[in-house]
């Protein structure tokens, strides 16, 4: 029994230094994006739980510099590629060169494309073709990849925010369920206020440049998600979660609304996401425990990309957002 003791008595200090560097980090990136709070929150809950996003937005809202931000305030090294239809596997991941120095045999090398890094954009996504969408999941859900029968280590800590312009369809590959599921939130970057958007106006269009520091490096952010993990959830916001993602899965009689419009649910991982996503908020918001609320908020960017509308569904105009926001209010 002490040793328990020792322990909660231990990460209490741990979880204020953590959440105190954290709501650094999320200060300096708002004091550049503008209006988009709830975007950089999500984004570091993400992070924080040691996962990827799929961040949706029409053009010029700000995805670009979010991601270099970021970037920057964690200590991170941080890499862009624009996903076009042509682009190939090797692009990303890379690929073997012969070398011939004097004196020495001949030998292959490899040479390390973008995804060799710690914080990569991959923007528009689903522009490129399946083959190159796949190579680059699969080095998200594995964090290696495989050159000519070698494997090669990803950078620690690794993780992807990918892009994708809700507006333009022609000659994209939509994503397949099975590599929606990889992302762990799905966040819809939405216009600015007008009060935040008239702040942009004169911060972009000065002579001012900012200047941002790391708040945090690598190792120390590795350190912090160890400590997510270890934050304690009550039993109550277990039984929100499972209650919430059980409900959306249709034909387990659990919801009328899923049964009715829900194609296919979200399985287990859902819920795995979930539990970590929760414990990541309290630590921003300088919490020691999540709370039942925290699973009601972060309901729709876990589960929106994990279900699917039926035909009919879609022929009444159903939108997923608002059954979402049913089942919330069938947890309340």
């Amino acid at each position: 029994m002490s040793t328990v003791i020792d322990t909660q008595a231990d990460i209490v200090p741990r979880l204020e230094a953590a959440a105190e560097r954290v709501q650094r980090a999320h200060k300096a990136a708002a004091s550049v994006i503008f209006g988009q709070d709830v975007v950089i929150e999500r984004t570091l809950i993400t992070i924080l739980s040691g996962g990827h996003a799929l961040l949706i937005g029409v053009p010029g809202l700000a995805k670009t510099l979010l991601v270099e931000t970021l970037g920057k305030v964690l200590g991170l090294d941080a890499k862009r590629v624009q996903f076009t239809p042509d682009l190939m596997p090797s692009d990303i991941i890379g690929s073997e060169v012969l070398e011939d120095i004097p004196g020495k045999s001949r030998s292959f090398r490899l040479v390390k494309g973008p995804i060799f890094t710690q914080l990569l954009m991959a923007d528009e996504i689903n522009r490129a073709s399946p083959r190159t969408q796949s190579a680059l999941l699969q080095a998200m859900q594995e964090h290696h990849v495989t050159v000519a029968g070698v494997r090669h280590d990803i950078p620690s800590p690794f993780h992807v925010l990918a892009t994708q312009n809700p507006l333009e369809h022609e000659g994209t590959y939509p994503l397949p369920e099975a590599q929606l599921d990889r992302f762990l939130l799905q966040i819809d970057v939405t216009y600015p206020d007008v009060l935040a958007e008239r702040r942009m106006l004169f911060a972009t269009t000065g002579t001012d440049e900012r200047h941002l520091e790391a708040v945090l490096n690598g190792p120390e952010l590795m350190s912090i998600q160890r400590l997510v993990r270890q934050i304690p959830v009550p039993d109550k916001v277990v039984d929100a979660i499972l209650k919430l993602v059980r409900s959306a899965r249709p034909g387990t009689g659990a919801n009328e609304d899923t049964d009715r419009y829900v194609a296919w649910g979200p399985g287990p991982r859902a819920s795995q996401s979930l539990m970590l996503a929760v414990r990541a908020k309290a630590l921003i918001d300088g919490r020691l425990a999540p709370s039942v609320d925290d699973v009601l908020a972060l309901a729709e960017p876990i589960l929106k990309h994990r279900m699917a509308l039926t035909f009919s569904a879609r022929a009444e105009g159903q939108d997923l957002s608002a059954i979402i926001a049913r089942l919330v209010a069938a947890v309340e």
